[in-house]
């Protein structure tokens, strides 16, 4: 599985993710690295497969109403510490 990991999260989850053998990004390692915007980072996704990994409510907002990113993961932070649990996945299709 591919990753994009979304600028709300940190870094170190994205090298969780790669440390796990997945084949993860975060939004630092693209050129505009944590400003680069919703559209460009669904794009990145869609061309490389990837899946985006947010808990930014854009996204969710962007997939319920276009169905872009065509796979996200939501991230929550539920458990008290500062790393991310998944909450959910959508995926259409």
């Amino acid at each position: 599985m591919k990753f994009l990991v979304d600028a709300q999260l940190s870094r170190r989850f994205a090298d969780w993710l790669g440390e796990a053998g997945y084949d993860a990004l975060h939004t630092l390692d693209l050129p505009l690295k944590n400003r680069t915007p919703d559209q460009e980072v669904i794009a990145r996704a869609k061309q490389d497969g990837r899946i985006v990994v947010s808990k930014d409510a854009d996204f969710v907002q962007s997939f319920l109403i276009t169905g872009e990113p065509p796979l996200l993961l939501i991230a929550g932070n539920y458990s008290g510490s500062s790393e991310p649990s998944i909450e959910g996945q959508a995926n259409r299709g």
